[in-house]
């Protein structure tokens, strides 16, 4: 048996070489919770596991008036509380050194100057080499005004092979619809150049989620059967326990299908049913990737009443804490209609998938956090140990799970030990962390390393959110035309409407029981 870790695991092509440049990475939000909880934890964990470059840079800009020190103790703070990997004073006593904050708003033309003043002295001081990468955590509508502020301020230059690198890091959400989606990719795409733009969705930084295509194209038993002559269908769940909380404002202007549709389960969707890529070149994988998205059926007009359901969750406990209904949570509309439920069921027009149906499911206030995509094999034939039609055997499933507890397992059935013949459905279970020593890496941590190396393959490219976009566009237009004045409603802290159950259920099908 290979361990992991030994063995003929990786070969010079598959295990590309990430390494990271020292750079000076601008956060524009950097007093924000994005930075605070997810981006300076990640670096800090690369920093302990020694991936992370021997100089480098960190400057965080945000409306609140902090001095350096207050940022890194805030860093500290959040380290502390939200870090992989625990605190060690020595380490933080080093890589707080780095850490640096500039006090300004976006729309202030001052601040850019007095960014290119501070960002070259940090370069001099530190030895760095002018390598730069500008993370946008920030509102879409700010995101023309830094930009723009950095392009006159001469803070950026396109790509030059004589000249240091300079990056720009998109957070979502990247419009809200495609038009909307049209001109904030045109407006980062007059300040840097495609090559240039990381547009960042967190979930393809999991391992669970970068491990689809190693299960399917580094196993030969996967790819022969991965097609609709073998499988009935997929479901993708991802599950909320918590409600909107104080994101209510953004909610209310989002809903779920914007939330989390357009990017988390479109991009777990891509991975599943992408074709294999010729090579790990991050533009042929995206390539793969974005055939997805165009082979989608649309769903438009009144096809949304067959194909999706939309739903509000209504008072309940969730873990046994109360949970006001949506429309009662602070800062929601008394009649709102946005959807903080929604299920889909849709198709992809290729050879591989021609008929085989994929459910998408998310919603906040669930029975608990959970994110899986499952694979159901079809059944076999009522021959043998299937011959009663009263008691047939349940059907093979793979279940990739993402989160909380990162693995997968197969669900085969065996013989129950004794004379008779008697069968019983067992799983095959792998968990990561009792295959792997270490914990898994955050997403964050990941995603930050490929941009520092330059490595493009889990960020979406334009035409990726454009086409995503397209197809999400269909089915909202198809909603605004319902004029519907109440949703349905599914009590918090329960798996979601009845109205889903019976989008699956018609087909002869359930949602599985995460």
């Amino acid at each position: 048996m290979i361990e992991p870790g030994q063995g003929h695991a990786f070969t010079p092509d598959t295990a590309r070489s990430l390494a990271a440049e020292p750079c000076t990475l601008i956060i524009f939000g950097g007093s924000g919770d994005l930075a605070r909880r997810k981006l300076v934890p990640a670096l800090y964990n690369l920093l302990l596991d020694g991936i992370l470059p021997p100089n480098y840079a960190v400057l965080g800009i945000g409306r609140k008036p902090l001095s350096d020190l207050d940022f890194r103790t805030s860093s500290r703070e959040g380290v502390e509380k939200y870090s992989r990997q625990a605190l060690v004073d020595r380490k933080w006593a080093e890589f707080e050194t780095h850490l640096f904050y500039l006090s300004g708003a976006i729309d202030d033309p001052d601040l850019y100057e007095n960014l290119k003043a501070r960002v070259e002295k940090m370069e001099a001081d530190l030895r760095l080499p002018g390598h730069r990468i500008f993370y946008l955590a920030v509102p879409p509508t700010s995101v023309a005004s830094a930009c723009e502020g950095l392009q006159r301020a001469g803070l950026v230059h396109r790509p030059d092979s004589s000249s240091p690198f300079c990056r720009v890091i998109v957070e979502k959400p990247i419009g809200r619809d495609l038009e909307s989606a049209r001109q904030i990719n045109a407006t980062v795409g007059k300040v840097f150049d495609e090559s240039q733009i990381f547009r960042i969705d967190h979930y393809l930084g999991k391992e669970t989620v970068q491990n689809i295509m190693v299960l399917r194209f580094a196993n030969s038993i996967f790819e022969p059967i991965w097609n609709h002559k073998y499988i009935d269908h997929v479901q993708i769940t991802v599950s909320e326990a918590e409600g909107v909380g104080t994101r209510a404002t953004y909610y209310e202007e989002t809903g779920a299908l914007r939330d989390m549709v357009q990017n988390h389960l479109l991009q777990l969707l891509c991975l599943v049913a992408m074709e294999p890529p010729y090579s790990l070149d991050p533009d042929v994988v995206r390539n793969a990737r974005i055939d997805v998205l165009r082979s989608l059926r649309p769903i438009l007009g009144k096809d949304v009443e067959q194909f999706t359901v939309r739903a509000q969750y209504s008072h309940g406990k969730v873990h046994g804490v109360d949970m006001p209904g949506y429309r009662r949570e602070p800062g929601i509309s008394s009649d709102s209609t946005t959807e903080t439920y929604v299920a889909v069921k849709l198709f992809l027009e290729d050879w591989r998938w021609a008929g085989v149906p994929f459910y998408l499911r998310t919603g906040k206030a669930m029975t608990k956090r959970a994110s899986e995509v499952a694979v159901q094999f079809k059944d076999i034939p009522q021959i043998l140990f299937n011959a009663n039609p009263a008691a047939p055997l349940p059907p093979n499933v793979l279940r990739l799970r993402i989160q909380p507890e990162e693995g997968m397992s197969l669900r085969i059935t065996c013989k129950v030990p004794g004379s008779k013949a008697q069968t019983y459905p067992v799983e095959m279970n792998f968990k990561y962390g009792d295959a792997f020593s270490a914990p898994s890496p955050e997403a964050y941590e990941r995603l930050l390393l490929d941009v520092m190396a330059g490595d493009a393959s889990l960020f979406m490219r334009r035409d990726a959110v454009e086409a995503s976009w397209a197809w999400i566009t269909g089915v909202l237009e198809g909603w605004q035309a319902q004029e519907v004045k109440w949703l349905p409603e599914y009590p918090a802290g329960s798996w979601g409407p009845v109205e889903a159950d019976r989008l699956i259920q018609s087909d002869g099908r359930t949602w599985r029981t995460l």
